[in-house]
């Protein structure tokens, strides 16, 4: 998508850390900032699987030969790397501007009282300790300077709940309200937080859901026409490129066929 010129201006230069980068929106959202500043960025990939983050960073510089990409294998659960892997940042790539909390993960379908021990922590550590783990150790950058964007992905989940989604549901409503809780801190600052919500995206999400049962992770959209991950990057980038005075605080973003996170309409 074309943003114009005004926003390829506000994104010049700008140095823009995506977790999870490695696929689906996060990938999607690293093309999108390319796109936009038609490649007068610097980017930051993480991502648990660093062949992936090479390869798409290979093709950005293809096709942007004034792009600049640091990519970096990085696991948010994991506490005790994000300050290392922070202070190990090339010099020119230091400086964050922009942090797309996207990393993130729903496991299993099974209601409560039969959930699984480790579904229910690796939910927890990658929604949400690892989101704050890594946006408490950014933030000093951002206060430094008075500047910078933090964009968390929730969920349509955060916002309604449904059967079989108790955990991963719990996870994207505490994204929400750390959010908020965030916003109104940094309100004195010129520090914005921005929050996308997703309804039915076609991502690797659902079937990591499933486990790799690819017949139940395809009968999620099957009759219907879900967002893609491009869909999400457009809305992500718009909110960074706009004015500095402007803060797309919430953006809820359904594919034509839903209506809610429990509701979703097939064609017949």
């Amino acid at each position: 998508m074309s943003f114009g010129k005004k926003a390829a201006e506000r994104l010049a230069n700008k140095i823009i850390l995506i977790t999870g980068a490695s696929s689906g929106i996060g990938e999607a959202t690293a093309r999108e900032f390319a796109e936009a500043s038609n490649g007068k960025i610097k980017l930051i990939l993480t991502a648990r699987r660093f062949d992936r983050l090479t390869s798409l960073s290979e093709s950005l510089i293809k096709q942007y030969p004034d792009i600049k990409i640091h990519s970096a294998k990085l696991d948010v659960t994991v506490k005790e790397s994000i300050k290392p892997f922070l202070s190990s940042l090339p010099h020119e790539f230091a400086d964050i501007d922009v942090l797309i909390n996207n990393a993130g993960k729903a496991l299993g379908k099974a209601n409560v009282g039969s959930i699984e021990d480790e579904d229910i922590d690796g939910m927890f550590q990658t929604n949400v300790l690892g989101l704050i783990h890594i946006t408490q150790a950014v933030l000093p950058i951002f206060k430094a300077k008075d500047s910078g964007d933090i964009v968390n992905i929730g969920s349509i989940a955060g916002r309604d709940p449904y059967p079989g989604g108790a955990i991963y549901c719990a996870t994207k409503s505490a994204v929400k309200f750390f959010s908020h809780s965030l916003r109104k801190e940094l309100i004195n600052t010129k520090i914005r937080v921005l929050e996308v919500d997703p309804g039915a995206v076609l991502t690797e999400f659902s079937l990591v859901r499933f486990k790799g049962d690819s017949d139940a992770a395809d009968a999620v959209y099957k009759g219907t026409q879900p967002l893609g991950p491009e869909d999400i990057a457009e809305s992500i980038v718009f909110g960074v490129s706009r004015r500095q005075n402007t803060v797309i605080a919430e953006t809820l973003v359904f594919p034509q066929h839903q209506a809610s996170a429990s509701h979703v309409y097939k064609s017949s």
